[in-house]
């Protein structure tokens, strides 16, 4: 009797010892692809994954089953049922192999296929998005993928956060960066007779959205796509992308700086317990000092240091940087990097940033030149996540919009929070493509998108 079972159930009965188990599975079926397969006339051996864990399966074939010949030629990438006898092997490279009795050919792979037994490089991968999953760095980047977004779900829920889920066509620019991309049914300029009756656009972010949840939930967060109508061809910069921007009540910026900490550090130690296979692979293949780099930031307090006291540090620094350094300035990645990685040695927040590189709602200091907002420089990238304390005064408000020429009638909402029941309130954003690159070593965000979105790139 063949029992269905999968790689993954295979592998954690091998590897934790589950002798009871095991001696119960004589006979075992699998469904999976070939991912390469060769004989010697005699006896054949097939690696095969089905998908539900990192590592493969080795098929065993001799030449008295049934369809040798035929199985011979099957192809990678081939569909294939199989039945055989499990057998462990604790000497061998794997802890288990199965000595194939059957197998069917459920679909065939035709020779055109272009995922070979051979190194391709990251820029042909994209051309061919659609199959790129099935390479090994690919497919561990998006198994990776999926597990940090459960890890973001964890972490927030197991602390009583409600998720939210904020629009993705919106009237409003959350930045005032005003790149963005319209959403519209027509063909012309006329919004008053489109859709919404008014100009609509895709969201640049979730936070004003959620800010109104904060309110009435005090703890929530909202993790979803995000747009960008910029044409950078970066390698750090996507047209479309997905971030998580949490927002609690009754919260400064030092609350938010602790979330922040707090949710980095549950992250690195959720990717290396429940994807170790992935990890183990990019600490490998892609960048050799991958998991000593995440797990020296997850054992670091992380310092903090003001936007003024870094730029005084920066214009002392016997370095000589490619963007001259003043007060004011929006600081380059050379700068921060330097920051963290040669006068820190590891993860550090700037606080209080000059108010007229920064956005309309972040709360203005004291000092009426800086405002209460945050930036996480870790060494190897430099800025990871910014946020800020918002700002709950109406009145500083209304005249920070004035002061950047924004029209506050399409935000008229937005500043009634702070009229009925408003309070202090705190909050950020986190890139998650970017916390990918971070966490595996990949230097280019079109490598940790399952099907990327950038200037003249629609291609899927």
């Amino acid at each position: 009797m063949f029992e269905f079972i999968t790689i993954r159930e295979l592998y954690e009965m091998m590897l934790t010892g589950s002798t009871m188990e095991i001696d119960s599975l004589e006979y075992v079926e699998l469904e999976g692809w070939i991912r390469t397969n060769r004989d010697n006339g005699k006896v054949g051996f097939i690696e095969m994954n089905d998908g539900s864990y990192f590592r493969n399966c080795q098929l065993v074939y001799k030449g008295d089953i049934k369809g040798y010949d035929a199985i011979t030629k099957y192809g990678t990438g081939s569909a294939i049922r199989v039945m055989g006898k499990l057998k462990a092997t604790p000497e061998g490279k794997q802890p288990f192999e199965v000595e194939v009795k059957e197998m069917e050919l459920l679909g065939a792979c035709d020779p055109s296929y272009p995922l070979q037994k051979k190194r391709h490089s990251f820029e042909y991968m994209r051309e061919i998005a659609h199959l790129r999953p099935r390479a090994n760095t690919f497919y561990a980047i998006f198994r990776l993928r999926s597990v940090l977004s459960m890890a973001i779900h964890e972490f927030f829920q197991n602390q009583g956060f409600v998720y939210v889920h904020t629009p993705i066509i919106t009237g409003n620019d959350g930045e005032g960066a005003g790149e963005m991309f319209t959403a519209t049914t027509r063909d012309d300029a006329n919004y008053e007779e489109d859709f919404f009756g008014k100009e609509a656009f895709l969201t640049v972010t979730g936070q004003l959205h959620v800010e109104a949840f904060a309110m009435a939930f005090r703890d929530v967060y909202t993790f979803g796509p995000a747009f960008r109508a910029e044409n950078s061809n970066t390698s750090r910069h996507a047209s479309e992308f997905w971030m998580i921007e949490p927002e609690i009540a009754f919260a400064d910026l030092d609350d938010d700086m602790d979330l922040i900490e707090d949710m980095i550090k549950f992250c690195i130690d959720y990717v290396l317990e429940n994807a170790p296979e992935e990890m183990n692979f990019f600490n490998t293949m892609i960048d050799k000092d991958a998991i000593n780099r995440i797990t020296k930031v997850r054992d670091s307090q992380f310092k903090r240091m003001t936007y003024t006291e870094a730029v005084e540090i920066l214009e002392k620094a016997d370095v000589k940087f490619d963007n001259k350094v003043f007060w004011g300035m929006d600081l380059n990645s050379e700068h921060e990097r330097y920051i963290c990685e040669q006068v820190v040695d590891g993860p550090v927040f700037l606080t209080d940033y000059p108010k007229d590189i920064k956005a309309f709602y972040m709360r203005v200091n004291d000092d009426n030149k800086t405002v209460a907002a945050c930036d996480l420089l870790v060494p190897g990238v430099g800025e990871l996540v910014g946020g800020s304390q918002r700002e709950e005064r109406y009145d500083v408000l209304e005249a920070r919009m004035k002061e950047m020429n924004m029209e506050s009638e399409h935000l008229q909402w937005y500043m009634d929070l702070r009229r009925y029941g408003g309070c202090k309130h705190a909050g950020f954003g986190l890139g998650f493509d970017r916390m990918l690159m971070y966490l595996t070593g990949m230097q280019n965000i079109r490598d940790v998108e399952p099907f990327p979105r950038t200037p003249k790139n629609l291609k899927f």
